[in-house]
């Protein structure tokens, strides 16, 4: 068809699928057919890519002059034309090459000036979606930038690169979470066309009633053509409000000033800012970055920083997903898996020695975000290589495992997780002249999920079809022992002005969203949690979805709804399955209730990372209420003893294990 550009393109894009099968030769045939047309019809921003790709292969192959000459004219013509997307990915080949060459300080030359571009290009997207997919899409430049930094500190130990490189990992995580407790802080519809207003709160209403036609639709018969209708159409909706909130961004003088002088970029602390704003003398932060090659732990306390190097990411993931399976697996076995004692021993033994009794806070990376770090045994001291107490790089290899019966982590040390370091700076600007609610504690519990539950008069039993799996909140069961939960957690108030109570029907969406339980300092709900890996919109408690009379009523209270509540309280307990867990992007860790609720203006929330089971959960919570109501213990400490007290009566940790709390200590 004489369409030399896409036989260009074409030739180009062989030329790939060559060199990720191993095929390098094939692919320079490839490429080196593709330059000639480029150059022929002036493509330069394509000519520019397939000399980077050139320069890929040759670095393969070893050839790493010829790999930088190729990178070099691709850099050059990216830059003629402006294509700043191009320019990064070269800088990033570019440094990754002089890193493997030795040349750190070049390399770190290159790989600044491409995260640099990255971050430019990441403040050009305002829908948040798309901001987040992006952003995902770049973390191995930001795990290539701290390689290389942990490279040069380990060469030069006193020049402040670990320092460094925990900012650029702060940086590279939590980076929408951050920008939307900044949201949270203003009223970014203040000033905007009050038609975008409405059409926002419009959609709002169609996705919640869209997801509750798809329940309504699961639960009767239904046509697989009429459940893709309703599928597609929820994602339409999701879409739509995504694009709507860009505009109201846009449009927002609010916005406008937090986007102004870099001020989200501020909102990423330093050392020095985390070591002053975050952690006191009894608090220990632990990050981690899990990478390709290595993986790196930064210990900091309020005076120091030290540094470690661990296994690469994908072996320390291997053992993180046994470690879950063996605890759920083995739910009545009092012992901590032996996957735990191995893991323990990667991630935990080079630091040993420094834990003492300190209160510990996890910003874990990929797998390590869904493990429960308190059911981690304390592992065997093993001392770091070097020996600078202030600033030491230290390799982890084959540690020998203990025999002995292995204690947990909770024994010695309270337990926080956080997605970052940066999001308590950023929540406790959020607290600053905040007053302490009037009243105590409002509970949720024991929600009418079914019409065969006999609470429901003369209403007939609908028709299961067992073969559904299309949703895993579908016929949920009563969940009895949220009853008992929440009247134990009751009788610990005594003044009844001082405590709210909706069981039952009342336990509804309804109840959930009223403005009244911003006067409570707790809220507890007990109920079911229903988690969507590919949606996090769809992310829900499930209230009563019967009313009185029989009538089928939305009951769920998903991720858009949270966002839109006022809840500036000191906890909320989320007594349900799998609530501290969410879809996993890379780069921004887990989306899903937890941030709704920070957002909503939760000091912090306690969330679970399984599947729980409501009976000894009721016994959990009574005991962790009756410690921070009667003895005035503050939650982390609370719930700590609590777990502590179920561990040493002898119950396995699958059944303590999953309450984690997340967000401020003090």
């Amino acid at each position: 068809m004489g369409d030399t550009s896409g036989e260009a393109t074409t030739l180009n894009n062989l030329g790939l699928v060559y060199s990720d099968l191993g095929q390098k030769q094939k692919a320079l045939e490839y490429y080196n057919q593709a330059l000639p047309l480029l150059r022929a019809v002036g493509y330069r921003s394509l000519e520019a890519t397939t000399l980077n790709n050139l320069g890929l292969v040759y670095s393969d192959l070893g050839q790493k002059q010829k790999a930088l000459e190729y990178y070099n004219q691709a850099l050059l013509l990216h830059r003629a034309v402006g294509d700043k997307s191009g320019e990064a990915t070269t800088l990033g080949n570019l440094a990754l090459l002089e890193r493997n060459r030795g040349n750190l300080e070049q390399s770190l030359q290159q790989i600044e000036a491409a995260i640099k571009i990255i971050e430019g290009l990441r403040t050009k997207v305002v829908n948040q979606q798309l901001r987040t997919s992006y952003f995902a899409s770049v973390q191995g430049y930001y795990q290539l930038y701290i390689d290389i930094l942990m490279q040069l500190h380990k060469q030069q130990p006193s020049k402040g690169y670990d320092a460094i490189a925990l900012h650029i990992n702060e940086r590279a995580r939590a980076r929408n979470l951050l920008e939307l407790l900044a949201e949270a802080n203003v009223n970014i519809h203040q000033g905007v066309d009050s038609k975008l207003v409405e059409n926002e709160r419009s959609l709002q209403q169609q996705f919640s009633a869209a997801e509750f036609q798809r329940v309504k639709l699961l639960q009767g018969q239904y046509t697989n053509k009429q459940l893709d209708n309703i599928k597609q159409r929820i994602e339409s909706l999701n879409s739509q409000l995504d694009d709507v909130q860009a505009e109201i961004r846009v449009q927002s003088p609010e916005y406008a000033t937090l986007t102004q002088g870099n001020k989200f970029d501020k909102l990423v602390l330093t050392l020095p800012q985390i070591q002053q704003q975050v952690l006191d003398d009894n608090t220990l932060l632990l990050e981690y970055s899990l990478g390709k090659e290595r993986s790196f732990l930064w210990l900091v306390s309020k005076t120091s920083i030290t540094t470690y190097e661990l296994p690469k990411g994908a072996d320390i993931k291997t053992v993180a997903k046994t470690f879950e399976k063996e605890l759920l697996d083995k739910k009545d076995s009092a012992a901590i898996p032996e996957a735990g004692m191995k893991l323990s021993q990667m991630i935990l033994a080079p630091v040993a020695s420094k834990l003492k009794q300190k209160r510990l806070l996890f910003v874990g990376d990929g797998a390590l975000q869904t493990i429960p770090f308190a059911v981690l045994p304390i592992p065997q001291d093993t001392q770091p290589l070097n020996g600078n107490q202030n600033s030491t790089l230290s390799t982890q290899g084959n540690v020998p495992i203990s025999t002995s019966s292995p204690t947990p982590l909770l024994v010695q040390h309270e337990i926080l997780t956080l997605p970052s370091a940066s999001s308590i700076g950023i929540l406790r600007n959020k607290f600053i002249g905040r007053k302490l609610a009037p009243k105590t504690i409002a509970i949720l519990a024991d929600p009418v999920f079914s019409s065969d539950d006999r609470r429901l008069k003369n209403t007939p039993k609908p028709r299961h079809d067992e073969s559904r799996g299309d949703d895993e909140c579908l016929n949920l069961n009563r969940l009895e022992n949220t009853e008992k939960e929440a009247n134990s957690i009751l009788s610990l108030v005594p003044s009844a002005t001082q405590r709210f109570s909706a069981l039952g029907f009342a336990a509804s969406v309804t109840t959930a969203i009223q403005p009244n339980l911003s006067q409570y300092q707790v809220v507890h709900f007990a109920t079911h949690g229903c988690i969507s890996e590919k949606n996090p919109q769809l992310s829900k408690l499930v209230f009563s979805q019967f009313d009185e009379k029989g009538d089928n009523i939305d009951g769920n209270l998903n991720l858009n709804k949270i966002y839109n509540l006022r809840l500036p309280v000191e906890l909320v307990t989320m007594s349900a399955c799998k609530t501290g867990l969410g879809q996993n992007v890379q780069g921004e860790g887990l989306i899903g209730l937890t941030r709704g609720f920070m957002y909503a203006g939760a000091k912090r929330v306690l969330v679970t990372l399984w599947s729980v089971n409501d009976s000894t959960t009721a016994t959990l919570m009574q005991n962790f209420y009756q410690k921070m109501l009667q003895q005035h213990q503050n939650p982390v400490a609370a719930i700590r003893a609590a777990q502590l007290e179920m561990w040493k009566s002898g119950k396995g940790p699958y059944y303590w294990g999953a309450f984690t709390l997340q967000g401020e200590w003090q």
